[in-house]
């Protein structure tokens, strides 16, 4: 590949590349069109190291697979959903939905609770889902039933995300949507995928996860949290200059050692600019080559409507 800047045009997304029941800030569903043609054609081990929803990790194809992130909630969750059969966990969450009384629209539709499309579910199932909130945030047991329990208070949240207190306690609201058809096929197509492949979890902070026994055959994707952009992970001070600088020479320890990796960032959004991450790439020009992306967050709901305007978007890379 040629040095230097690159600006990649929009490429659609494939029918075949699954989407992660998870909605993660900052997921990159949307953007595998862009980010899949740069990754090589072989891999032996692919590391996700900041895994989140998974959307990336699960759609590569490698002969193994590790998924990483630090929050234990995506741990477990991902583990009960590789080891539990998928009908168990498909007529649990069932179950779940219909002991609490919320809405199953795929089976009654939206006129049946009163509702409309437009407006969503949230009406019906805010009571409901505040109870299920409140026995999830009581529940002491961290079993597969929990982490099942947790998945179908997801399913009913805003937005299909997943926020936890400082206490510990989940603390969404109810959200508009439920089980339909288009999230109990993603779920589906998940497991699937999960149960496929030779696909391991962690959860270590990318400072200590070691990569002594990686090679020239493996594969790094990183996608952390971005410096200069407002979401749940970086609100409480989670990520800071600090994290971004020890990430970078990170990065520098994966290239020395031969190991091919991809960085997704942003340079600029909304008048900021990550000047670390600009001035780490301007110093490494020559061994590391920076791709533009072209794509503005639709479904992020932080702050304001405009959230990602001027946003410059891109994939680092050393090959």
């Amino acid at each position: 590949m040629k040095k230097g800047y690159f600006c990649v045009f929009a490429m659609t997304i494939n029918e075949k590349w699954i989407q992660s029941p998870l909605n993660y800030t900052g997921g990159k569903y949307k953007l595998l069109p862009q980010i899949m043609p740069y990754f090589p054609k072989e891999i032996n081990t692919f590391v996700d190291l900041f895994c989140g929803g998974g959307n990336v990790g699960i759609n590569v194809d490698c002969r193994q697979l590790v998924l990483n992130d630090l929050d234990e909630h995506i741990f477990y969750l991902f583990d009960t959903f590789k080891k539990l059969d998928k009908e168990v966990t498909f007529e649990t969450i069932h179950r779940t939905i219909a002991k609490y009384g919320l809405s199953d629209s795929t089976l009654h539709g939206y006129e049946f609770y009163g509702c409309n499309g437009s407006d969503g579910l949230g009406s019906y199932n805010k009571e409901p889902f505040l109870a299920l909130r409140q026995n999830f945030n009581e529940e002491k047991n961290r079993d597969a039933s929990y982490y099942l329990l947790l998945y179908t208070l997801i399913i009913f949240s805003f937005n299909n995300q997943i926020r936890f207190n400082r206490e510990g306690k989940f603390n969404l609201p109810v959200g508009k949507r439920d089980f339909n058809a288009k999230m109990q096929r993603k779920l589906s197509d998940f497991i699937d995928r999960l149960k496929s492949v030779n696909c391991s979890f962690s959860r270590v902070d990318f400072r200590d996860f070691d990569i002594s026994a990686l090679t020239d055959g493996d594969f790094v994707y990183m996608d952390p949290p971005y410096l200069i952009t407002c979401a749940t992970y970086n609100e409480k001070d989670g990520w800071n200059e600090t994290a971004e600088r020890d990430l970078l020479h990170f990065i520098d320890s994966l290239h020395s050692r031969g190991i091919h990796f991809a960085l997704s960032n942003v340079l600029r959004s909304k008048g900021k600019e990550n000047r670390i991450l600009l001035e780490w790439a301007e110093a490494n020009a020559d061994r590391y080559y920076v791709k533009r992306l072209d794509y503005d967050y639709a479904n992020s709901n932080y702050h304001t409507k405009d959230r990602n305007k001027n946003s410059e978007e891109v994939l680092i890379v050393n090959y």
